[in-house]
């Protein structure tokens, strides 16, 4: 569709009132995309958006077919769509956003990005084309040095108070810029507190509880980006209480912390997608489960990046399989932590894995990179996005 008619996407994409609203980054971008989705439908607003996390130029084009009619329009009065880094530049030539959210800068894909350095020019060019907001990390130094060099305008910022993110071991994550450091800027929305799936925050002076879809601070952080970006977008019709009680009521996005049944009995998933994604989800698998399923698929290109992670909290893995379970289970094997049984057959893996008996407490725990995610809820028959609850 994209080589038939090119120019489908700008002419969709500016026929909406609202104009288009872009979350973008290394990480976080389908979570924070569903929370401010869900909080625009909240205070009324018909919302175009990405739910399957289709989020490059094809996937775009894919959901406009779905929805439009044949004259390629949609009703609605407003699109939110996560963007992946590097398709959101050039989209963003072809149609200016009238808001973007800078979530982040992690050390991911450097097979296809290279440098982080890449990243961050990507995302200021996106960022500067901003017609009417830009809401950017105020705790990534990254999106500090992206700011003063692309200098968008309107700018607020969000992040996660100093004290909560060094009392953790690895912090957000955020890439080295190897510059000086640059100060930490006035916030409009600032996480204060974080207990497991409780915290606080503070926006635009106003105090609000929030429970989160998942444990860690990477979540805390969609939160209150989900969070500033609708108060940017909204306005004066944006209402604290209401945006919270949705927030709070929202189910995680599919793979990230999803709590599924199969067979009668509660898993976890926890989808992993670069070094510090693995590492901080590891951080927060405080429940030390009893029965663990790890893959790694095809999209760890470079499997190298996996000696990277520190995985004391890892006591074991039950089943390893993946299209990489083989390097994976080196990495393990040089950790001492010990593997059941490992296949690079997915099927068999996942049939060994459900058939042993249930966990004695807490319940069984699927970690999985993005491929091996996609082919395991492939296989068991999971393929809605939307089907997805708390």
């Amino acid at each position: 569709m994209s080589k038939i008619a090119p120019g489908l996407l700008a002419a969709t994409l500016s026929k909406f009132k609202d104009g288009l609203v872009v979350v973008t980054g290394s990480a976080g971008k389908s979570t924070t995309t569903k929370m401010l989705v869900a909080m625009a439908r909240a205070h009324g607003k018909v919302v175009f958006t990405n739910p399957s996390t289709a989020n490059i130029a094809q996937g775009f084009y894919s959901s406009i077919i779905e929805r439009s009619n044949v004259w390629g329009a949609i009703a609605g009065d407003v699109a939110i769509l996560e963007m992946d880094e590097g398709h959101a530049a050039e989209i963003t030539k072809r149609i200016l956003p009238r808001q973007v959210t800078v979530l982040n800068v992690l050390e991911d894909q450097l097979d296809r990005f290279i440098d982080p350095a890449l990243v961050r020019n990507k995302l200021g060019e996106v960022a500067a084309r901003a017609t009417d907001a830009v809401i950017l990390n105020t705790d990534d130094q990254n999106i500090l040095v992206m700011n003063q060099k692309y200098q968008p305008s309107s700018v607020t910022w969000f992040g996660i108070a100093s004290e909560i993110v060094s009392n953790t071991a690895h912090g957000l994550g955020a890439a080295e810029t190897y510059l000086s450091v640059l100060p930490r800027q006035e916030v409009s929305s600032e996480i204060t507190s974080v207990d497991g799936l409780d915290a606080s925050a503070v926006v635009q002076g106003r105090d609000c509880s929030l429970i989160l879809p998942n444990r860690g601070l990477h979540f805390a952080l969609d939160a209150i980006a989900a969070l500033e970006s609708a108060r940017r977008y909204l306005g004066e019709s944006f209402d604290l209480a209401l945006a919270t009680k949705t927030l709070n009521e929202l189910p995680p996005v599919f793979a990230r912390g999803e709590i599924v049944k199969i067979n009668g009995e509660e898993v976890e998933f926890i989808l992993v997608q670069n070094p510090m994604s693995f590492q901080l989800n590891l951080d927060n698998l405080t429940t030390n489960p009893e029965q663990i399923f790890l893959a790694i698929g095809r999209d760890v290109h470079d499997p190298s990046w996996l000696w990277t992670v520190d995985l004391k909290n890892l006591s074991h893995v039950d089943v390893l399989s993946g299209f990489n379970f083989a390097e994976m289970g080196l990495r393990l094997t040089y950790a001492d932590i010990p593997v059941g049984f490992a296949t690079d057959d997915l099927q068999i893996a996942l049939d060994k894995f459900f058939a042993l008996p249930r966990p004695e407490h807490g319940r069984k725990t699927v970690i999985f990179s993005a491929d091996a995610m996609r082919r395991t809820r492939r296989i068991l028959g999971l393929t809605d996005p939307e089907a997805v609850e708390r």
